[in-house]
């Protein structure tokens, strides 16, 4: 529809955008504006999509990303927005489940009992809408470790993942890699490797040809922090700093929330680190 239409390219704009505060300010009415639409078109695929990109965004790149740079100063604060980001989270799973099922026959029913059925029929168009599910879903579960229930989801964000970069691991110059660098480096000898995660960054960096600060900052916070490999860690942020972050128009708001949290780390390289 032409209103589905508007909304994703209100999602590239944000995307295309060099301030965060000025996003973040208008993402609620674009948002709620989105909900509106979707209770007189409840099966637009398009404005599915834009409203589990979008409710991710927001959730994880404001919300979350707030609640780590204000931790130190206001807790109480802190708490309250990463418990507002995982409803919204769970919110914008839902919408990217519903989503899905308009254009997969038998997805939500098949979903948990086998991952892998309901989404053989997927297709190379249907990744947008598959790869922000995974994210949004993976994000809430995150945070929600308290969460028995959500825990026990995982294994459903793998299987859509891995199927994602079966159909386009190339997808948004890379993301893919980077959601699994995360994944397998908090499941590190639990179903994970570091090795794993070494290697979906390697390829992320291929792909993205040095154009994404976030598999930088992914890779020094979910492998070379826990290996405690200061030096790296301190290597992988500064590379992310250099990333000039007008080359890449699409990708300006992630470079410069992803460079963002990297000047955050680095200022916090002494409480991270055991020894110098």
């Amino acid at each position: 529809t032409q209103v589905g239409d508007m909304f994703t390219e209100l999602t590239t704009a944000y995307a295309r955008d060099d301030d965060p505060e000025l996003i973040w300010a208008a993402a609620p009415f674009a948002l709620k504006t989105i909900d509106g639409f979707l209770l007189r078109n409840p099966r637009d695929t398009k404005l599915l999509l834009a409203a589990t990109i979008g409710y991710t965004q927001y959730a994880y790149g404001g919300l979350v990303q707030d609640a780590d740079l204000i931790e130190k100063t206001d807790y109480d604060r802190a708490v309250h927005l990463r418990r507002r980001a995982c409803r919204l989270l769970i919110r914008a799973r839902d919408y990217g489940i519903r989503g899905a099922a308009t254009v997969l026959p038998g997805f939500e029913d098949k979903l948990r009992s086998d991952p892998a059925a309901a989404l053989s029929a997927a297709e190379k168009k249907d990744v947008p809408l598959l790869f922000w599910t995974a994210c949004a879903w993976g994000a809430a579960i995150s945070l929600g470790k308290d969460d028995p229930e959500l825990m026990a989801d995982l294994f459903i964000v793998e299987a859509i993942m891995k199927r994602v970069m079966e159909l386009d691991e190339e997808f948004d110059l890379g993301s893919p890699h980077d959601f699994m660098i995360s994944l397998e480096g908090a499941r590190n000898g639990n179903g994970g490797t570091y090795e794993s995660a070494e290697k979906h960054y390697r390829r992320a960096l291929e792909i993205s040809g040095g154009r994404r600060a976030s598999v930088h900052v992914t890779f020094a916070e979910a492998v070379l922090l826990p290996k405690q490999k200061r030096a790296e860690f301190v290597a992988e942020l500064e590379a992310a700093l250099k990333i000039p972050v007008e080359a890449t128009p699409d990708q300006r708001l992630a470079n410069i929330i992803a460079q963002r949290r990297a000047r955050w780390l680095m200022d916090k390289v002494d409480e991270l680190f055991l020894e110098p």
